[in-house]
């Protein structure tokens, strides 16, 4: 072995080291304090119809929808099911704007629903509390805790 080669092997090995580790750590599924992951046994399709359905008996709203798949789609290209359902309802958001002009960023909270190779669904969502926390606002933190709650509910009620 060429003596140049023998000083570039230690590095070349912990680079990779480092860049597996890297690799690893970009694969963290739950990242965020508060970050609910739910299996269910539910298809995507299904669990994209009963999530609004548990929203609305819960008392909040849906305000918006993305899909990653319907936008692939328009394209040409198949993916996965994917879609971020955002929840809230205005008597949270004048409660919230009360609070904190700032955390007005963080409304409306997310559902994910992803679709796996089994075909089931998964429901992911932070916990409110968790969001709102960086806030460091008692009031804030009232009306989050009120929230973790009710989107637990929304959580449960869409995965049955």
């Amino acid at each position: 072995m060429h003596p140049s080669t023998r000083r570039c092997f230690p590095r070349a090995a912990g680079l990779f080291a480092v860049l597996f580790s890297l690799a690893a750590a970009a694969d963290n599924p739950t990242p965020f304090p508060g970050t609910h992951v739910i299996k269910t046994g539910h298809s995507y399709q299904a669990l994209v119809e009963k999530l609004p359905e548990a929203v609305a008996r819960n008392k909040m709203g849906v305000v918006a929808k993305a899909s990653a798949t319907l936008g692939a789609k328009s394209i040409g290209v198949t993916i996965p099911g994917n879609m971020v359902v955002m929840v809230f309802h205005p008597r949270y958001a004048i409660r919230m704007l009360a609070a904190s002009v700032p955390a007005g960023i963080e409304a409306p909270l997310r559902f994910y629903i992803t679709e796996g190779a089994d075909g089931n669904a998964t429901l992911t969502y932070r916990e409110p509390s968790s969001v709102f926390a960086p806030y460091e606002n008692a009031e804030l933190d009232a009306m989050a805790r009120e929230l973790d709650a009710i989107f637990a509910r929304i959580a449960a009620d869409a995965s049955s």
